[in-house]
């Protein structure tokens, strides 16, 4: 396979920001970071290992119109009422900045997670936090160990800043491969990345294996446990790692109210570590500095809003089960999903595939990894889902 490295400035200037540039934005995931390059194979799709790349779409001069937008992982349901009020009240205070108030968040977020204050750090989304991450770590060198494919916010940054990526291939039911992981890390390894539930694909590992693995390997290296989506799982509490924090253990579990919560546009995250952890990381960033006021507010007001979380995490386990249940009675096999996308096979270039699923106004994403082309799609409200079924039926026909 032919591929050339692009400087993602250059990239962003010959796509113009047109709709081409900002269509692989929620795409990529990639940093800021402008001597961040791409590798991109001669058809223009994002190489990310020698297992796994992801299709992008063709540049265009106009941004489509999408009736159903499934391409990002966002929650169309949300910010939940409770959110909306506070955000509204809140509005007026936009000319200030939150330090008092994003110390409250941390307050209630810390004794929602049963860790200290002292043990939070905040930031625009989790990606943020995965980025920074990133960044401190890998300034000097080093490797990151993590499943093949991954979310891959981290691993790029990470490369930018000078570290490798040691890729591990998932196990055939779709978790990670815990062993393998373990025996990738050598001297260099300065973190091992974990996405449970793992994105783009959905699954899950075991929540007693990944316990052990992440108790007992942290003693040599520090274990980043993405928890994005952990909360549409019935269990999540029972799921998480957080539990580790308490027992000293160098974890750095990371949360986003981008999802089940239906911020994703306003910007709320945050990791959970050891106090000197936290330290290293905050020694070259201010965590909270891109978190507004307004936000600070809408996300201490969504966390007592139960009610909204119960609905949108049934709203989206139906239609999931709907999707699950056509994409099978259309003949395709679709991966049993933990979180509020899925994926599946799909007999047709990934390129072509985006191209016709946006010819029908519907957005989503494709991927090639265990030599196979996989289209994944956001759940979004029923409506959205049937006219993404609609699509695929006439994509294939």
């Amino acid at each position: 396979m032919t591929s050339i490295k692009i400087n993602r400035r250059n990239w962003l200037k010959t796509s113009a920001l047109t709709a081409g540039g900002l269509m692989a934005s929620p795409y990529l995931g990639f940093s800021k970071n402008p001597s961040l390059a791409l590798e991109l194979d001669a058809e223009g799709n994002a190489i990310y290992s020698p297992f796994f790349k992801e299709y992008l779409p063709e540049s265009s001069r106009e941004f489509p119109i999408l009736e159903a937008r499934l391409n990002a992982n966002e929650n169309p349901y949300g910010p939940s009422p409770m959110a909306l009020e506070a955000l509204k009240k809140s509005a007026s205070g936009g000319n200030r900045y939150a330090w008092k108030e994003l110390f409250q968040l941390m307050d209630k977020i810390a004794d929602f997670e049963g860790v200290t204050p002292k043990n939070i750090m905040m930031g625009p989304g989790s990606s943020d936090l995965l980025e920074k991450t990133a960044m401190v770590l890998f300034m000097n060198g080093g490797n990151v160990v993590s499943a093949d494919p991954a979310y891959m916010s981290l691993i790029r940054v990470a490369e930018a800043a000078g570290g490798t990526w040691k890729p591990v291939p998932l196990n055939e039911d779709w978790s990670h491969d815990l062993e393998a992981m373990e025996k990738a890390i050598d001297s260099e390894t300065k973190l091992v990345y974990i996405c449970n539930p793992n994105n783009p694909t959905g699954t899950i590992t075991d929540a007693k294996k990944l316990l052990d693995f992440c108790s007992r390997v942290s003693e040599k290296v520090p274990v980043f446990v993405d928890e994005a989506y952990l909360w549409f799982l019935e269990d999540g509490a029972k799921q998480s790692m957080v539990s580790l924090i308490n027992e000293g253990k160098d974890i750095i579990v990371a949360r986003t109210f981008s999802k089940i919560h239906g911020m994703a546009g306003l910007r709320v995250g945050y990791a959970v570590a050891q106090e000197a952890t936290l330290d290293k990381l905050q020694k070259i960033t201010r965590a909270g500095m891109g978190i507004s006021y307004p936000s600070v507010y809408a996300a201490m007001a969504a966390m007592d809003d139960n009610e909204f979380l119960d609905k949108s995490r049934t709203l989206n386990a139906e239609a999931r089960d709907y999707v699950f249940k056509s994409l099978q009675e259309m003949d395709f096999e679709p991966v049993a999903s933990h979180t509020s996308f899925m994926i599946f096979p799909i007999e047709m270039e990934g390129k072509g595939f985006l191209q016709k699923m946006t010819e029908q106004k519907v957005g989503v994403r494709a991927f090639q990894f265990m030599d196979k082309n996989w289209c994944r799609v956001s759940m979004g409200t029923m409506e959205e889902m049937k006219l993404f079924t609609a699509a695929l039926r006439k994509v294939f026909v």
